[in-house]
């Protein structure tokens, strides 16, 4: 199966370039490059791209509105593109859903590790299905639930939520996590795997009071333990 990509950005150039490396690669290539065809596109089953790589300076609405609103009702892996580079606008980018995060100017091959590895958090999983106290996990389907009820969660949360789950009541290290998650090594100064911690607690909690927590331990990582009800 081809998996599709869809990039949107207003830099024509740039979107020809990164389009023809990623075809050579073996991928269906889609660009647009204002916010609101890239929307048309999520909602047209028959062109609905398996990954969004989503600029975040676009004329009219930008990159991080449109992450806002397609998070109300998609899944897929987005991958954020900003020229801006700034910690704070990776944070942003990150608390509104990005699954990770690229500054301008990239090296194709870099956006290229970054694409595969979230597509094999999407297609890859042979796990069977289990549980941490209220929480179920399949993750075959790359669906969880706290008591039946279905969490929402981004590609890069739900791989990050099937890490610590599989390993409840284990600390894991921040660059495992990110490994794991984000199929990549840590960076320095790297906040990607707390941004996503911190998504994730909320999620949790908001779905039941008895919902798995997940704890910091400092200077060493994160650890998901059962509550009890």
């Amino acid at each position: 199966m081809t998996l599709r990509i869809l990039i949107a950005d207003d830099d024509r150039e740039l979107c020809a370039l990164l389009a023809d490396y990623l075809r050579r690669e073996g991928f269906e290539v889609d660009a647009v490059h204002e916010a609101d065809s890239a929307l048309r596109r999520l909602h047209d089953a028959e062109s609905r791209p398996d990954l969004l790589i989503l600029d975040v300076m676009m004329p009219g609405r930008d990159g991080l509105d449109t992450l806002r609103e397609l998070r109300q009702q998609h899944r897929l892996p987005v991958i954020m593109l900003s020229a801006r580079g700034e910690p704070v606008d990776r944070v942003v980018g990150l608390e509104l859903g990005a699954d990770d995060y690229l500054s301008k100017p990239c090296l194709p091959r870099e956006l290229l590790a970054r694409v595969r590895a979230q597509l094999r958090r999407q297609i890859a999983s042979s796990a069977e299905d289990f549980s941490v106290g209220a929480l179920r996990v399949q993750p075959a389907e790359r669906r969880a639930a706290v008591n039946d009820r279905e969490l929402r969660l981004t590609g890069a949360e739900f791989s990050l939520l099937l890490a610590l789950a599989q390993r409840a009541g284990e600390v894991i290290d921040k660059a495992t996590l990110t490994r794991l998650a984000l199929g990549r090594e840590i960076e320095r100064f790297d906040r990607s795997v707390d941004v996503h911690v911190s998504r994730l607690r909320r999620k949790l909690s908001e779905a039941a009071p008895d919902a798995p927590a997940i704890e910091a331990v400092r200077g060493a990582g994160y650890l998901m333990i059962a509550v009890r009800s």
